[in-house]
């Protein structure tokens, strides 16, 4: 089938789960659509913008010929919305029968398979290497990720594809 064809019918596919969904009724999967998805939360840059942000405050408020006009307040505004945003859009991993995607900063990014150079998995990190461009790590202590369960399916899934597995202890 042609990406057109199978993009049509995912957009319609998620119409009529939408619709299904509301009436309270099963969703309607299809073959290829099945896969595990890893959600994990994004604490680390959130705190580091907020922290930001009480830091700027901090020293503005305690600067004798500074005024707190609108502008300011606005600024202050736009960090925490930014650090609120990229904590409530978790990042996640999908892994289908034959691509993994994630959640990068310029939206949902999809890599099949031959486009995946290696696997690496070691304690607490998981990366899957591209061909090109940089490695898409997925950590327990920043992100939350459940990355035992993770290794697991990457490990069954570079198997079945023939990619390079490696797992350092």
């Amino acid at each position: 089938m042609s990406r057109s064809w199978e993009r049509k019918v995912r957009k319609n596919m998620s119409k009529i789960n939408l619709a299904r969904k509301k009436q309270g009724t099963g969703q309607i999967i299809l073959n290829g659509d099945k896969h595990e998805r890893y959600v994990g939360r994004n604490f680390a840059l959130p705190a580091l913008l907020v922290m930001f942000a009480l830091f700027y405050v901090v020293m503005m408020l305690n600067t004798p010929t500074f005024k707190a006009d609108t502008m300011f307040w606005v600024t202050i505004g736009c960090y925490v919305m930014l650090a609120a945003l990229f904590f409530l859009r978790r990042p996640y991993l999908s892994i289908g029968r034959d691509y993994v995607q994630s959640r990068r900063f310029g939206g949902d990014k999809r890599l099949g398979v031959k486009d995946i150079k290696s696997i690496r998995a070691q304690n607490g990190y998981v990366t899957v290497i591209p061909q090109r461009g940089a490695g898409w790590t997925f950590s327990r202590l920043l992100n939350r990720f459940q990355t035992d369960e993770m290794t697991e399916k990457l490990k069954a899934f570079s198997a079945a594809h023939h990619i390079p597995f490696e797992q350092n202890d």
